[in-house]
């Protein structure tokens, strides 16, 4: 039998948030503008396209599937009820900033059979295929006002600000457009060695044309001791490539330091500003994961518990904005003029991060009163960076500046919370359908500069309900919320929140927005 299926999906959003207001006396602002300050809003568009075909049929003990998906997004943002304040009282207050796009491409085939080994308990189930992608990535600018500097010299004698406030236009400079191809191969084979090991292994064969090959294997196992009771364990590498967006993205603005204007970009680590400051070509981040686990079987209650040690080398991260004197005097040097600094994706940080799963569930046919699914989970863990990026241009700087500062390395180690447990019940009787979960976070670090700055979120609780009701098992229909009690977390001391804009930490793991409360429709075809 042949089995042909496809889908399809499109979504156009537009967004809106908030930057810090502009006061009536800023020197951002212009009065003939706004007489009272204003408060400038990102409006983004996002716009998202999906779509798939494939095939599935058997070709004598071959199940084979192949597939084409093609996917697109892109986003353009909008400045409203802003300025760019170096044009003065002509300045426009709406603004096309520019925007960006990426797209994929990807080809698969793959087949399955199952072969006769003698010795085994089983037969061996063998999978094999390839996997064909086109990544696209292209980054355009903005209307010139949006990023441009109008001249204008304030009051003081200091330049105005250039650019939309709240977010500067991409310039032309900026503007990108890239491309690139990988194809990859896999095996995958597993079967019962006895009645009670189960065993599997993988490997896949990965190359990009724009950084190369890359081989990465998986081993796993099970022994069920017995029907209730069964130990598993795994181990792999892998790899990341990097994205197009870190080997591309860049954007600008301009800073005046004593009057004079520097250009402050992200730079690709390819420009040579960047590699001046000793950027190199990215690499893959490659890891290696090791687990290890229990299955249990308490009948009606199921039970699992997973260690595991995840090891991460080379991970890719976006530096400190390096803007200081002795980096500008640097530049200089190497032959750039107005250019004050900026920051660039590197590879360097290797990271460790151990922890462990553990998940029980639970049916329970109340009869006339329905059927209840119970979960309980619960995880902890531990990261631990072992090692961060250095050049040695920047190091020979007096002083020298840091790459990846002690924010962003305690972001990595505690600005997540170490345990998470979350109690969930599903109901469902006939149309009826009700979900109910209680998820508690705990601690987070919101790390400072210095030990000073240091905040610490306490534990919350969040509850998340929604009910349902399918009509003709194509239409269903439901009403919930999240964050039900409307929780947030704890305010920020003055010393931290000196603007009086940010009352909360972005460190929060359930977001500042309180309670979200919505309908949804499904329909089913």
């Amino acid at each position: 039998d042949v089995k042909i299926y496809g889908w399809s999906s499109y979504q156009l959003r537009d967004a809106r948030s908030a930057g810090y207001f502009r006061m009536q006396q800023d020197s951002r602002n212009v009065q003939s503008i706004y007489p009272n300050g204003f408060l400038p809003i990102i409006a983004p568009t996002v716009e998202d396209f999906s779509a798939a075909a494939g095939m599935s049929w058997s070709l004598g003990d071959w199940d084979l599937d192949t597939s084409l998906v093609y996917g697109q997004n892109g986003m353009n943002y909008d400045i409203q009820n802003t300025l760019n304040a170096s044009i003065g009282p002509t300045s426009k207050t709406n603004f096309d900033a520019g925007g960006f796009s990426y797209n994929e491409l990807v080809y698969n085939l793959t087949g399955v059979r199952k072969f006769d080994v003698g010795g085994l308990a089983s037969p061996l189930n063998v999978a094999v295929g390839t996997e064909a992608r086109r990544e696209g990535y292209q980054l355009h600018a903005g209307e010139p006002d949006s990023w441009r500097n109008g001249g204008v010299i304030l009051p003081s004698g200091v330049p105005a600000a250039s650019g939309a406030q709240v977010f500067p236009g991409f310039r032309p400079a900026n503007a990108s457009k890239r491309s690139r191809t990988a194809i990859g191969v896999f095996v995958d084979i597993e079967a019962n060695i006895t009645d009670q090991l189960l065993a599997s292994a993988a490997v896949r064969e990965e190359h990009y044309n724009d950084f190369g090959s890359n081989l990465s294997g998986k081993l796993a196992g099970r022994f069920d001791f017995t029907k209730n009771f069964a130990l598993r364990g795994s181990v792999q590498n892998g790899f990341r490539a990097p994205s197009l967006q870190q080997q591309s993205f860049t954007s600008t603005s301009t800073n005046f330091v004593n009057g004079i204007p520097y250009e402050i970009t992200t730079f690709t680590p390819n420009d040579p500003v960047a590699v001046a400051l000793g950027a190199k070509p990215l690499k893959a981040e490659k890891s290696t994961n090791f687990s290890l686990g229990a299955v249990v079987r308490l009948a009606p209650v199921s039970l699992t518990v997973d260690a595991y040690r995840i090891n991460v080398r080379d991970r890719i991260v976006l530096s400190e904005n390096l803007l200081s004197a002795a980096v500008r005097n640097y530049i200089v040097s190497q032959g750039f003029i107005g250019v004050g600094g900026g920051r660039f994706f590197i590879n360097g940080v290797d990271t460790k991060t151990e922890g462990v799963d553990i998940v029980a569930s639970m049916p329970w046919n109340a009869g006339a009163a329905g059927r209840f699914d119970f979960t309980l989970a619960g995880n902890v863990n531990h990261t631990k960076v072992n090692k961060v990026p250095t050049t040695a241009q920047l190091a020979a700087l007096n002083p020298a500046p840091v790459l990846f500062d002690r924010v962003n390395v305690l972001t990595l180690e505690q600005g997540q919370p170490k345990n998470k447990i979350t109690a969930s019940a599903n109901w469902k009787l006939d149309q009826w359908g009700m979900t109910a979960r209680a998820t508690r976070y705990g601690k987070v670090l919101s790390p400072g500069t210095t030990p000073a700055f240091d905040f610490t979120l306490n534990p919350h609780t969040i509850v998340d309900l929604e009910a349902r009701y399918t009509f003709n098992r194509q239409l269903t229909l439901a009403l919930g919320a999240d964050n039900v009690f409307d929780q947030y977390s704890e305010t920020l001391p003055p010393a931290l929140n000196t603007t009086s804009n940010t009352p909360f930490s972005n460190y929060t793991p359930f977001g500042n927005n309180g309670r979200y409360v919505y309908a949804r429709a499904t329909y089913s075809f």
